[in-house]
């Protein structure tokens, strides 16, 4: 079976993350000390319309790993793109956006799923924007007491392969 072909400015967010993204981050939240990390984030293409996502951070300066996620990122009708994630932590996010003419995706959490014994997040918001070869995102998250409250910046460089 083929896969449904979409409008071609449909593809356009896709095309615009493909590829691989590294660079630093750091990231804040009351209940945590201040942190700082370098990552590397890789949207692959697949023989469908649609591009794997993984994310790898590890702390600075010590290289420790820290945080990992993957999933994908597909078009959808209503030139929108969706965006699920897992997380070895026992999460599932199902986000949906749509790419705005300054290259800025932001996203609206659909669904947000939770294993028995993962941590009691309750909220999360994702903003990503491109501009040239040049990555940046904002992380928002509701933990446990705490109302939704920025936790993570970063900026990434695309990477030539």
């Amino acid at each position: 079976m083929t896969a449904p072909q979409l409008p071609e400015n449909e593809h356009r967010g896709v095309e615009l993350l493909r590829g691989r993204w590294a660079g630093t981050g750091s990231g804040h939240f009351p209940t945590i000390d201040d942190f700082e990390y370098s990552e590397e984030i890789v949207f692959a293409p697949t023989p469908k319309p649609f591009l794997t996502y993984s994310s790898r951070t590890r702390g600075l300066p010590d290289g420790r790993p820290l945080h990992m996620e993957s999933g994908y990122l597909r078009p959808v009708p209503g030139n929108e793109l969706e965006l699920l994630i897992t997380q070895p932590t026992g999460f599932v996010e199902i986000h949906r956006g749509r790419v705005d003419a300054e290259g800025t995706l932001a996203f609206t959490l659909l669904t947000l799923a939770s294993s028995p014994d993962s941590k009691p997040v309750t909220d999360v918001r994702r903003v990503v924007r491109v501009h040239e070869d040049t990555l940046t995102y904002d992380i928002w998250m509701a933990h446990d007491q705490t109302p939704l409250t920025h936790h993570l910046h970063a900026e990434l460089q695309r990477v030539d392969d």
